[in-house]
């Protein structure tokens, strides 16, 4: 491709993501609090949303492969990737408002729920492959790739920054949107549902990608296709080894366990938590920005050793913050800990999305076929994997610590509140009163469960990395150059 469509590449790519994001934030990193804080749940029907909750998310994990391989075989005017990212992000929006406006209540939202969120399995994994299997249809050269790649996941970040500052300030506190937060979480998800196709937009019209693969006939589907594929590429499967470890840690903090902490550590207000997550995050935009530049002096390997130390001296402030648990130095320390904790993480993941898309040409250079949709799907696949877990992990933590009475409590001061039967200063005072009662053992098991599990799975991926991926930046360049030189031969 020219220099122009690389360009415009490079502006209209990475912005399409931003919606998909907030929608992605929204789903994964408030519907679990929205359930627990909106709905009185008994034992038996808060089992049935974790199990709904990690199965759906092992189905649509299963069902990543699946889909890139139907997007793989996809032939038309438009390409194999845009048909996929309209239908997907307009069925998305749909789902997603359906969930987050339902009043139903008991075990017919528990059955609605479970028939919704499996429908939100399957239509995000439609733009979700779709999106990402683009990057390596945009280009093969390493450092344009890694701009793409770097700047996509900025544009992800700042969605997903977007939507942690702003839903816990509009749906908990005094400055919620609406009466009760049932019905502050019903208006965000509407306009959260209504930003996403907007912003995919400028990749549909704007981005032009490489069709000269798809001039072939498509294979037919095949389970074969997609298991082979995966399975013979080596590099992938030590990469997907170590990204699940590295996501399952990278989650926890936000898959929950953080709102509640800061609720029972700092009191109800979705201000702080907002300042939190916000800080936190917005922390790695330097890395995000700067990456192409630093990977061209550093190689991944020794910024992983660094990434690993940044981390590691968050995690230790996060839990040095105990010992001034609900002052606001306490809140400060907790949060500039998780800031770098979360550059530590986010740098993880940005190193491992290219390692993942880095083993195309791997599986190219081997076996003769890049099968773009299939091998890019897998990194959809594992955060899905690793979502599960941590909604898994997450449940057994507030079971563990006896959170979920506390929960229940604020659920039906939520629900007076939207019914007009107390007014949202009695609401909140009440809260207080209610989370006074919260013990000190309880809070520091939450934050010990937040902060230990993910350095020791941390330092795990980064030993596995070491150890076992291969493909450096001089052998990505030695198989790009022998490619190269296949191509010319042909």
């Amino acid at each position: 491709m020219d220099k122009s469509v690389d360009k415009k590449n490079l502006l209209f790519y990475p912005v399409g993501t931003i919606g998909r994001d907030m929608v992605y934030c929204l789903i994964t990193n408030f519907l679990l609090t929205y359930i627990l804080f909106t709905k009185q749940l008994n034992g038996a029907q808060l089992a049935a949303i974790t199990a709904i909750m990690a199965g759906a998310r092992v189905f649509d994990a299963l069902n990543d492969p699946i889909m890139g391989n139907i997007i793989e075989r996809t032939r038309g005017k438009y390409g194999k990737f845009k048909p996929w990212l309209v239908i997907g992000i307009l069925s998305t929006g749909f789902v997603v408002a359906a969930i987050f406006n339902s009043r139903l209540s008991g075990w017919s939202f528990i059955i609605f729920f479970g028939i919704f969120y499996i429908l939100f399995s399957i239509t995000y994994t439609m733009h979700d492959i779709s999106y990402w299997g683009m990057v390596p249809a945009l280009s093969s050269d390493a450092n344009l790739r890694n701009q793409l790649t770097s700047r996509a996941t900025l544009m992800a970040g700042i969605g997903g920054t977007l939507a942690s500052m702003l839903i816990p300030i509009l749906t908990a506190g005094e400055h919620a949107i609406a009466s009760g937060a049932a019905a502050s979480y019903g208006i965000v998800s509407v306009i959260v549902c209504i930003l996403a196709p907007v912003f995919l937009a400028f990749t549909i019209f704007g981005v032009k990608e490489r069709r000269d693969t798809e001039v072939k006939p498509a294979e037919p589907f095949s389970f074969r296709k997609i298991v082979q594929t995966i399975a013979r590429n080596d590099q992938l499967v030590w990469i997907s080894v170590i990204f699940l470890i590295q996501q399952v840690g990278n989650g926890i903090v936000i898959g929950g366990l953080g709102a509640t902490y800061i609720y029972f550590a700092y009191g109800y207000r979705g201000g702080l938590y907002s300042l939190f997550s916000t800080i936190g995050v917005s922390a790695t935009a330097f890395l995000m920005i700067f990456y192409p530049a630093i990977s061209r002096k550093m190689h991944r390997k020794k910024l992983m050793n660094v990434l690993a130390v940044v981390a590691m001296a968050g995690y230790a402030a996060m839990v040095l913050s105990v010992f001034l648990s609900g002052s606001m130095a306490g809140f400060w320390i907790l949060t500039v800990g998780y800031t770098l904790s979360a550059f530590g993480q986010y740098g993880y993941y940005l190193v491992m999305m290219i390692s993942i898309i880095n083993t195309v040409e791997y599986n190219e250079y081997r076996f003769g076929t890049r099968d773009e949709a299939i091998i890019t799907s897998l990194r959809p696949f594992l955060t899905k994997m690793s979502s599960a877990i941590i909604v898994i992990l997450t449940t057994v933590s507030y079971a563990l610590f006896k959170a979920t009475s506390f929960m229940n409590g604020i659920s039906g001061l939520e629900q007076e509140a939207e019914l007009g039967t107390i007014t949202e200063t009695e609401k909140l005072s009440s809260i207080d009163s209610l989370l006074s009662g919260v013990t000190s053992g309880q809070s520091l098991g939450l934050l010990l469960c937040m902060t230990i599990l993910p350095c020791a799975l941390l330092l795990l991926s980064n030993l596995l990395y070491q150890k076992h991926y291969k493909l450096d930046e001089e052998e990505y360049e030695r198989i790009c150059k022998e490619l190269s030189d296949r191509h010319s031969k042909e």
